[in-house]
């Protein structure tokens, strides 16, 4: 059986003598794609934070990529991890190209600090062209459509082949029909041949397209449930996850949540 990509042993973690994790075990394998989902203040960003290495558990064990935390170099593993996140946007230099933006990822820098090689630029390129933005090489930044923007993102982030890609709310500020192409795009990402494991970070279900094979769900802290897709994507378990009485229908092998009572105090 091959190593797992990620795996949570009993992972608790407290700021300040307040639990924000309790006892996470989490095992994903080569060849799957996860959603994480949960409320706000569930935990997902602490749990995020740990899997990349910006936080320490206070308790338990983490192996990433089958590097077990505290016996290896967290700087040398990250560069195997790609992380999007939306915040980004706001860090980023908008006069620079969006080529330049795709090239800071070799370094994970916030702008360029050094000469770029020809082959970086096509490699670069290579990444924009997956990410279906290689006509916006030139285009600076803010002129970009969001849509345009997450993609750029992704393909900074992907630029050193990860093996892991964490994508938090990537969705967030797309319209329906940019977050239909932003999603497919993804669905072909995962159709290349070494395309990395991604965890899906997502409020809405209906973000969670037919590539995502597991979905992990975070309440207050705790592993509510984790496993297939479409056991864990009930009405009942999501009524739960979310504190409200909710609906779930499913139509063209994508999910549908509808709230029908306020949530509960």
């Amino acid at each position: 059986m091959p190593n797992p990509v990620i795996q949570l042993n009993n992972v608790s973690f407290l700021r300040k003598d307040k639990r924000i994790l309790h006892d996470i075990c989490w095992r994903i394998e080569p060849g799957q794609h996860w959603a994480l989902l949960g409320a706000n203040s569930s935990g997902k960003t602490s749990l995020l934070r740990i899997i990349t290495g910006y936080e320490w558990p206070s308790r338990g064990t983490v192996n990433v990529l089958g590097n077990e935390f505290g016996r290896c170099a967290i700087s040398g593993l990250r560069k195997h991890i790609g992380y999007v996140s939306s915040a980004l946007n706001t860090k980023l230099p908008e006069n620079d190209s969006a080529t330049d933006i795709v090239l800071s990822g070799i370094d994970a820098t916030i702008g360029l600090h050094r000469h770029y090689s020809a082959d970086e630029h096509k490699q670069a390129f290579e990444s924009m062209q997956k990410m279906s933005v290689q006509q916006c090489k030139d285009q600076t930044y803010s002129i970009l459509s969001q849509g345009e923007r997450q993609r750029i993102l992704i393909a900074r982030a992907i630029i050193n082949h990860p093996e892991i890609l964490i994508l938090d709310e990537s969705c967030a500020g797309l319209d329906p029909a940019a977050r239909n192409h932003f999603l497919n795009d993804l669905q072909i990402l995962t159709s290349h041949d070494n395309a990395p494991t991604i965890i899906f970070v997502t409020h809405h279900i209906e973000e969670i397209s037919p590539w995502i094979t597991n979905v992990f769900i975070l309440k207050q802290g705790v592993c509510q449930a984790s496993g297939k897709t479409h056991d864990l994507l009930t009405s009942e378990t999501l009524s739960d996850a979310f504190g409200c009485k909710c609906s779930v229908t499913k139509e063209n092998r994508r999910y549908y949540l509808q709230v029908s009572e306020q949530a509960r105090t």
